[in-house]
């Protein structure tokens, strides 16, 4: 059974009294849920006084991730952060976001070694893959994914980033599906068509690995999540969790996400 996830990647946002009023709201709203996992991935400069804030439940109800880390452990890196200053406080570490491959030019091999650089130090990546444009079939006019464009788009990004990736280590890795298109558009895609591009990736990960290996690794979908859509992507069971950015910088509805996904 894969636990359900819920990641919230605060981005560039908060100062640091907001960072603890939030991640202290989120730690009282959801100390009676269960069935899921919760990870919080504050800036990394408020890492530390989050992970204080949460640290007597750190493990159990809220896990700390990074939404970010630099390929090698120490040395004459100005400005990074590696797996090693990040394993005594998080358990995950966003790779590959949308984001950085956009604004900082991240291409497949720096994926594929930070996606080692947490894998050696402990910490769990959250590989993140998706498409520019929606890929849907012309002929067909029901908003399917075309299966051409997803295999040389999504899949082949998968397979890049899982690269001299362990059957061992895999079991560690965590897989987020966002199309670029729906990330802050307020326009999400479809439970059916999430669910149609997770298939395709689980089938991927079984054809790199095996049957089981695929059916333990929990793939999510990330893209204008938010409280009232939630439910849709719940009903598909391919659908893992969630990787919600805007929405979990508000205590409220961040939490009522965690509450539906518990059910």
């Amino acid at each position: 059974m894969r636990t359900p996830i819920i990641i919230a990647n605060w981005k560039m946002n908060t100062n640091l009294s907001d960072a603890v009023v939030l991640a202290q709201s989120i730690k009282s709203g959801i100390e009676n849920l269960e069935h899921i996992e919760v990870v919080l991935c504050p800036p990394f400069v408020w890492l530390y006084p989050v992970f204080e804030t949460l640290e007597k439940v750190l493990g159990k109800k809220i896990k700390l991730g990074a939404q970010d880390l630099f390929w090698e452990d120490d040395g004459a890196y100005t400005g990074e952060v590696s797996g090693k200053m990040l394993r005594r406080m998080c358990q995950y570490a966003v790779v590959g976001h949308s984001e950085r491959r956009h604004y900082l030019h991240e291409d497949d091999e720096d994926i594929n070694n930070k996606v080692h650089a947490a894998l050696r130090n402990g910490l769990k990546p959250i590989i993140c893959v998706g498409e520019y444009k929606k890929m849907v079939e012309e002929k067909a006019g029901r908003g399917r994914p075309d299966k051409i464009s997803v295999n040389t788009n999504i899949l082949n990004q998968l397979t890049k980033a899982l690269e001299h990736v362990s059957k061992k280590d895999i079991e560690n890795v965590v897989i987020a599906y966002e199309p670029v298109w729906a990330i802050g558009s307020g326009n999400p895609a479809s439970g059916a068509y999430a669910a149609s591009i997770i298939n395709q990736l689980r089938e991927k990960i079984f054809r790199l690995y095996d049957w089981d290996t695929a059916q333990n690794v929990r793939i999510l979908y990330g893209g204008s999540v938010d409280s009232k859509n939630i439910s849709e992507f719940i009903r598909q069971p391919e659908i893992d969790g969630v990787l919600v950015g805007g929405v979990s910088l508000k205590s409220k509805e961040f939490i009522k996400v965690c509450e539906e996904m518990a059910g």
